[in-house]
């Protein structure tokens, strides 16, 4: 579990940190020198068999920036205020980042409480109250304590541990997502990166990815607060020792993610935006800042109307400037760059659409089952991938492997998910395009299966599926390479049978010297050409050339002739064969390459040799 601390400056974060964990997070010589967080700090902390990673923020505002990273994620948040001073503008500006990133319980801890009288005590505690009522932290224990004298610590811990049992544990089942927050080079070791892990469980010499640039890695080894480990769960507190990848290639905002896992960078998001009441409108040209745990990009943010109105949530497209690596479900907070300001921020509900100038979705607050409904819709026939659920939904990879549920407007087909009133018109379509080609290709067996797939701009899986159901109910037939209507003959029509019959005759007649393609097309017809590629699958003609085709009979009668007057295996020039078949060259040479290709001939150089065993193996 990640527990986070918030809270103005100088309001006593780090040092109740250090009375709880005896664990010092100001660990930079800058810090110690000016008394302040500047970095995040890091600490363990086990209540009543919980264990938790305090994430210790700076309260300066001028590193709200590093807050954000140290804030987006937490499970729990602990917010400091000093009795002394009361709530500051950075307690307001934490409280409503908290807020925003959806924190859902906590505890407020009034710290220094050794300074100010009980009466005091009292009013501020009220005030406090006011303070975070409609937010996550409203009726929120507050305890009164001091990290230099030790007092209120137990009812503090008390107060932390029951909060901790009212949250739900991370799924260590889950996809892995590690954000990265430091790296760096160990001597020996190699590179290093650390950071929060966020969900799933992440174990030593797995092949993870780092993005941006999605980099392939290996872990060498794993930390969890200083003790080496072999496997880390989320809300864990980790440093990963990293194979194959220089300091140089790791960005500090970078994420280590599980090489197996669908994750995929992305510029653009849908997401439910809304703005803090004290914000400006925000028009589609506007820069802001994104902020999603340690990544801090600029951003555009895009609704319908034109204006983001503060008020209330609406769906957009957010365009960054740089890929992040998002979830469905992930939350962030906007802020503009200058003056530095946080004006809100939202949840991500998309974070691969299709394209850059994708809608946003129809309304915010969409349930899962609605998300996936619009998804699968606009995916048409490529359908929506299985394995890009758990990211493109959020929900966890055991949730995805069962989809779709019960009564969804889609169907699942192999490993893709596909809308049913699409497949139904594309089942209808499919009967359509083939009836329309018989009607403009008579002569044709069928229409090419990848013809027809590419007809209905559909997914291999959801076109075999959709033929496969009509060919149960016969209405339609695969032959070979082609799809025909149940029933359909070619050339059914007498006068198209009568000129295949001619053609055949006329072929039959010309025995080893048949008329030429052409010739039978100036004799019968321009559609001469489809008629021999029926009768050649009708085994009525021999394709021995793309312009010459004999009968059956005549090339039978030609080997036949061949295998009398040659020994097999016994070199023969072109010469030889034209003379023992007593024909010229020009229908010598088309059936020698016959030949050839059929494997009966052989040719070297001006020589072929014949292989009669291979007549009864090849077909003529």
């Amino acid at each position: 579990m990640i527990l986070g601390t918030a809270g103005h400056i100088d309001h006593g974060k780090t040092a109740l940190v250090r009375a709880l964990t005896g664990v010092d997070t100001d660990r930079l010589p800058e810090e110690k020198r000016r008394g302040i967080t500047i970095e995040l700090g890091f600490a363990p902390l086990t209540l009543d068999g919980v264990e938790m990673s305090i994430v210790d923020v700076p309260g300066h505002e001028a590193f709200v920036r590093t807050m954000l990273a140290g804030a987006t994620g937490v499970d729990l948040a602990l917010l400091v205020i000093a009795a002394d001073e009361g709530p500051m503008p950075q307690t307001r500006e934490h409280l409503a980042i908290l807020t925003l990133l959806g924190v859902r319980a906590g505890v407020i801890a009034l710290t220094k409480s050794d300074l100010v009288e009980a009466e005091w005590l009292a009013m501020l505690t009220e005030d406090v109250r006011a303070l975070v009522a409609g937010s996550p932290l409203e009726g929120a224990p507050i305890v009164a304590c001091s990290a230099i004298t030790g007092a209120g610590l137990p009812e503090l811990r008390a107060a932390l541990a029951a909060a901790a049992r009212n949250v739900p544990a991370r799924d260590a089942a889950d996809l892995v997502r590690l954000p990265i927050d430091r790296a760096f080079t160990v001597k020996g070791t190699g590179t290093v990166v650390t950071g929060t892990l966020w969900s799933g469980t992440l174990d030593r010499d797995a092949t993870v990815v780092l993005h941006p640039g999605a980099l392939p890695a290996r872990i060498r080894a794993l930390e969890s607060h200083g003790a080496a480990v072999t496997s880390a769960r989320p809300g864990h507190r980790i440093a990963v020792a990293l194979g194959g990848l220089e300091r140089a290639e790791v960005s500090r905002s970078g994420v280590l993610v599980r090489a197996e896992d669908a994750w995929r960078e992305s510029t653009v998001l849908r997401a439910d935006v809304a703005l803090l009441d004290a914000a400006a409108s925000l028009g589609p040209r506007t820069r802001v800042r994104f902020h999603l745990g340690t990544t801090d990009v600029g951003a555009r943010v895009s609704v319908v109307g034109g204006r983001l109105e503060n008020g209330k949530t609406v769906p957009a497209r957010l365009v960054l400037d740089a890929p992040v690596v998002a979830r469905a479900g992930d939350r962030f907070v906007l802020r503009t760059a200058s003056p530095p300001l946080t004006i809100g921020g939202g949840i991500v509900t998309d974070p691969h659409p299709p394209g850059p100038r994708s809608k946003p979705f129809a309304a915010a607050g969409a349930s899962v089952g609605e998300r996936a409904e619009w998804m699968v819709r606009e995916c048409g026939g490529a359908g929506l991938a299985v394995a890009d659920l758990p990211v493109r939904l959020g929900v966890l990879p055991s949730v995805a492997a069962e989809y779709p549920p019960t009564r969804a407007p889609f169907v699942r087909i192999g490993t893709r998910l596909f809308d049913t009133a699409l497949r139904d018109t594309l089942r209808t379509r499919l009967t359509s395009n083939v009836s329309s080609f018989h009607a403009a290709e008579p002569l044709a067996a069928g229409l090419p299966l990848e013809r027809a797939r590419t007809s209905l701009g559909a997914a291999t899986e959801l076109f075999d599926d959709i033929l496969g159901e009509l060919v149960r109910k016969e209405k339609l037939v695969v032959q070979g390479s082609v799809v025909a209507r149940k029933g359909f003959s070619p050339a059914s029509g007498a006068r198209d049978a009568q000129r295949l019959d001619d053609i055949a005759a006329a072929l039959l007649a010309g025995g080893g010297e048949p008329p030429s393609v052409p010739e039978l097309a100036a004799k019968f017809g321009p559609d001469t050409p489809a008629l021999l590629r029926l009768l050649e699958k009708q085994k009525r003609a021999v394709a021995v050339a793309s312009d010459r085709y004999f009968s059956p009979e005549a090339v039978s009668s030609l080997l036949a002739t061949l295998q009398a007057g040659l020994v097999a295996g016994t070199p023969v020039t072109a010469s030889q064969v034209r003379e023992t078949l007593g024909l010229s060259r020009k229908f010598v040479i088309p059936l020698l390459e016959y030949l050839d290709r059929r494997g009966i001939s052989r040719r070297d150089g001006d020589f072929r040799t014949f292989d009669w065993s291979r007549l009864g193996e090849s077909r003529v």
